[in-house]
């Protein structure tokens, strides 16, 4: 297709928006910009709501183009009932969030059917800006931001059509209004945004974790290759110091330790833990400072870098949440993590943790199911025969087992397939082709098979560089790994990954999970630009997540300290906001009492010609144009007043004609009405 017939392609469109009826063209732009403010709703609604939207804007549109009648009071009642028995039916609720959005976009849509007066498109006016909030219940992206930017702006744009009563304005000066209407509001947004009190982040609402990606309180063989086939983020990570090896980046999850053959979850502990955390634990070294801001996930944890221990100055802290940590050493949330927060916190890559000594509850970490992994159990019985491991201890029988998988011809693989039967049996003996939970599943029921107390540890390993001194921690980057118990030193991380795959560990990479058809496309063309574009759009995510959606209390505190408040509080935050919301009230209303004199030169015009005017003798309405005003002063003054009318006539002409200016008009035509007029005789 040549360009020209491109260009007339996207003409077409507008050119036929010009030649419909103004009516008929600001109902179409009306329903499209409500179409638009629907659209990221659409998947998230009850199949027949989205039909529903879909069908009553189209009738609609059909109605304008062929200028028929709108549906009776008793069609629209039926529409009604049948919307809300429906939604009754999908929600078994007519409250809260779903319910609530359910029916304001399906009583949107049926407004749009009553388009008779000007009040019903207020009606829906206002409801279509009450949509665009709802938006920001589902997601504070900055794609959702920059989309409902734009559905704000065509509403206020079909706002100023509806009160410009006159004529045929287009649709760009109407949009042009809105625009700056837009802009003159921002610096008030950005005031109320900055110190308006809020009690956690931005737009921190409960969110839904259902149908998040990430991490899970359960382990199955493949649950976490399926978690590292999506490459979206779990977590941005900055070092207030210097980088860690990616050997050493460990972050830590849930911790299973109990099985019934198929799956692992949480040990419930047969005994009471015996000693506290902190006694348990002990650091060694310099602390690394870390911050981390945490995607919405599943679950009530935080996956810290390993170790960050429960000790003032070190453990974690971000407004409105609890944390506390188990004596698993997993960091533990008040509730689901359902919207994205940021923590500062400690951690010492060197330490141990665990009792010293064998206490009563390590048996529980030796349990294996009565008729699971037989085989491999067997085998692991066989190993334990050896003579050179009769009388090895656990770090021996690990060493023997990581051996094992070096020279056995195990492979490291994203897509191991579906295991049937007995999983463990089959990976460890059989097939050999596994992801990490299989590496790490294995050899925890091979050490216990050995009496070797041992639990697997879920989490992330590895981190990826990113623009401004962040790091990237992707769902792709979803690990597994292993812990044994030793004596006198408690326990100790084992990765039997790193004995098939070094790489993974040494680099911090996971496997690339196949790519989709854009992204493939993209490295078709070029290698790097998917990576880069990729990049560019995570790094103004970041910022807008880092200076928006986490902007809290302690920023706006920083912000009155840099202001030179040196203990500031909520009344001083309060004093602040009242004091500059009622300099910009004065500052507006200076502005609008000046804009009320200098606005529509061409009525300043008139009332200069009126006031001439009634000096002669003639008396002439505020209202009358300049056409009715040359035949009062011919009816009133006859020929004396010929050249005035005339003058006025010319008047009338520039007035209507297209692109004339009042300023022009003001310096060419009135020194010769002026002329005429001082002709005139004076009224006494």
């Amino acid at each position: 297709m040549s360009s020209a017939a491109a260009t007339g392609l996207l003409r077409a469109p507008a050119a036929l928006l010009r030649r419909l009826p103004r009516e008929t063209r600001d109902t179409l732009l009306l329903l499209g910009v409500i179409a638009f403010t629907t659209a990221p709703h659409l998947s998230r609604l009850p199949p027949w709501c989205a039909m529903l939207v879909v069908s009553v804007l189209g009738w609609r549109a059909g109605i304008a183009l062929r200028g028929g009648a709108l549906p009776g009071r008793w069609v629209m009642w039926a529409l009604l009932v049948l919307t809300g028995a429906l939604t009754l039916w999908t929600e078994r609720t007519l409250l809260g969030r779903e319910a609530g959005v359910t029916m304001l976009v399906a009583l949107l849509s049926l407004k749009t059917l009553e388009l008779r007066a000007r009040r019903d498109a207020l009606v829906v006016f206002f409801l279509g800006f009450f949509l665009v909030l709802t938006q920001f219940l589902y997601s504070q992206s900055l794609l959702t931001g920059l989309w409902m930017l734009l559905a704000l702006w065509g509403l206020l744009s079909a706002l100023v059509l509806a009160h410009m009563p006159v004529g045929r304005p287009s649709l760009g000066a109407a949009a042009a209004v809105a625009a700056r209407a837009t802009l003159l509001g921002l610096p008030l947004m950005a005031l109320l945004f900055a110190l308006f009190p809020r009690i956690g982040p931005l737009w921190g609402l409960p969110q839904d974790a259902a149908g998040k990606t990430g991490l899970s309180g359960t382990l199955r063989l493949g649950g976490v290759a399926s978690i590292a086939n999506d490459d979206t983020i779990a977590f941005r990570l900055r070092f207030f110091g210097p980088r860690p090896l990616d050997s050493q980046l460990y972050f830590r999850g849930p911790v299973l330790a109990s099985t019934n053959g198929r799956e692992w979850t949480r040990l419930t502990p047969t005994v009471a833990p015996l000693q506290r955390v902190r006694a348990e634990l002990q650091t060694r070294g310099e602390a690394l400072r870390y911050e981390m801001t945490i995607e919405p996930g599943r679950l009530p944890v935080l996956p810290l870098l390993e170790t960050t221990p429960d000790q003032p100055g070190a453990a974690p802290q971000s407004e409105g949440w609890l944390f506390s940590l188990r004596p698993d050493l997993q960091w533990q949330a008040d509730r689901p993590i359902g919207e994205r927060i940021r923590i500062e916190a400690s951690a010492w890559l060197d330490f141990r943790h665990g009792p010293r000594e064998p206490v009563a509850g390590l048996r529980d970490f030796m349990a294996l199911p009565a008729q699971a992994h037989l085989r491999t159990r067997a085998w692991a019985a066989e190993l334990r025969r050896r003579p050179e491991l009769q009388r090895a201890n656990a770090r021996q029988l690990s060493a023997a087992v990581l051996q094992h998988i070096r020279t056995g011809d195990y492979s490291y693989t994203l897509e191991p397939g579906v295991y049937d039967g007995d999983a463990i049996d089959e990976f460890w003996l059989d097939r050999k082709f596994g992801f990490c939970e299989h590496f790490a599943a294995a050899y925890v029921v091979v050490m216990r098979s050995l009496d070797v107390p041992a639990r697997i540890v879920t989490g992330y390993q590895g981190v990826e560089a990113q623009r401004g001194g962040y790091f990237v921690v992707r769902q792709s980057n979803a690990h597994a790994w292993a812990e044994i118990w030793l004596p006198d030193e408690g326990w100790l991380r084992v990765d039997p990954t790193a004995a098939v795959a070094p790489e993974r560990i040494q680099s911090g990479r996971s496997l690339v999970p196949p790519p989709g058809f854009v992204a493939n496309a993209l490295a078709t063309l070029d290698p790097t630009l998917a990576a880069s574009l990729r990049d560019a759009w995570e790094e103004l995510n970041n910022r807008w997540n880092q200076w928006v959606l986490n902007y809290s209390r302690s920023q706006q505190f920083d912000l009155l300290r840099a202001l030179g408040v040196h203990t500031p509080s909520w009344q001083d935050l309060a004093t602040l906001l009242i004091t500059a919301l009622c300099a910009a009230s004065s500052v507006g209303a200076g502005w609008a009492w000046w804009d009320r004199h200098r606005q529509d030169p061409w009525q300043r015009l008139a009332r200069r010609v009126q006031e001439r005017l009634r000096k002669a003798g003639v008396l002439v309405q505020a209202h009358d144009p300049p056409r009715t005003r040359a035949a009062r002063v011919r009816a009133s003054l006859g020929t004396a007043g010929e050249s005035v009318a005339a003058q006025l006539e010319v008047l009338d002409r520039l007035r209507y004609a297209e692109g004339v200016r009042a300023g022009a008009v003001q310096r060419s035509w009135w020194p010769a009405f002026a002329a005429a007029a001082r002709q005139l005789p004076r009224c006494a």
